[in-house]
């Protein structure tokens, strides 16, 4: 790539994140996030991960919060918050991982559909419109209850089911991107379809797949926090679960509401700070919300 290309993409990134840095609830909730990544991280090497198992628990069952353990501890006598700082390790790895897979695969299909056209747009539109009618969960849930349990199963099934709605995105984006003249020309010029996408059907739709990403987290995060509260989900720790071990321990009934309210509120944070920083790129990669602001 010319030197040229790289200044102007350079400045480009430069230009985004000084409009981006003017917008005071994506700041606020992309620092939560990069707090909250770097503690997941971390986590492994400042815990004492005998504290997570129930046989070397050393609180008393439901015990509420104190000074030993400051919120409270669950039905095995395990620390809440401990619970809840190692818990957000496999909430994340799971939005994250299943999100990477439903962008991807919306990606391709808006891109192949729009760019090929024909059959080919027909059969793949079909197909999304197949996914689009069903929900989402429901078929993620069928795929749980059919597939070992397991937090790779649950990337899987979340991953499988959401991504028609970025292929709806990226197909509309890149039927805009291949009217342009530009695109005419190059096809004049002999530029085949892996030139056409890869040089200028991708850039341009980019952006916008990016900005898209960081709400799909937060709906990723959502949908493994109710499977998990759902019982769908593997044995690993994780928001959902104890939000499902909870309920079904009697900790509702008991007026335990200390082992509810962390996971509960981590989750509503997190998904907060995704739809922030989520908004505040799109009001910022696309230019027909920029005279909004």
């Amino acid at each position: 790539m010319s030197a040229p290309v790289w200044q102007r993409r350079r400045a480009a990134a430069v230009q985004v994140w000084q409009e981006f840095r003017g917008n005071t609830g994506g700041l606020v909730g992309a620092a939560f996030i990069v707090a909250l990544v770097v503690a997941s991280l971390v986590a492994p090497l400042v815990v004492d991960q005998a504290g997570l198992d129930v046989v070397t628990a050393t609180g008393s069952p439901l015990e509420p919060p104190s000074g030993r353990f400051w919120l409270g501890t669950d039905e095995s006598g395990r620390s809440i918050l401990l619970l809840t700082f190692w818990g957000a390790r496999v909430s994340l790895l799971v939005g994250f991982a299943a999100t990477l897979l439903s962008v991807l695969v919306g990606t391709l299909v808006g891109v192949v559909s729009a760019h090929f056209g024909g059959w080919v747009s027909a059969v793949l539109m079909r197909v999304t419109d197949f996914f689009l009618v069903l929900p989402a969960l429901v078929l993620a849930a069928v795929l749980m209850a059919v597939l070992p349990k397991s937090m790779w199963t649950l990337i899987l099934a979340i991953g499988a089911t959401s991504w028609p709605t970025t292929a709806r995105l990226v197909r509309a984006q890149t039927l805009a991107v291949e009217g342009r003249p530009y695109i005419e020309r190059s096809k004049a010029l002999g530029g085949g379809h892996a030139h056409v996408i890869g040089k200028h059907v991708l850039p341009s739709v980019l952006p916008l797949v990016f900005a898209n990403t960081t709400l799909v987290v937060g709906g990723s995060i959502i949908a493994e926090s109710t499977l998990a509260f759902l019982g769908m989900a593997g044995p690993e720790i994780s928001w959902g679960s104890m939000l499902d071990r909870a309920n079904s321990s009697g900790a509702v009934t008991a007026g335990a509401w200390w082992y509810l309210l962390p996971p509960g509120v981590m989750i509503v944070l997190v998904v907060l700070s995704f739809t922030l920083v989520g908004r505040a790129l799109e009001t910022v990669l696309n230019p027909r919300l920029k005279g909004d602001r």
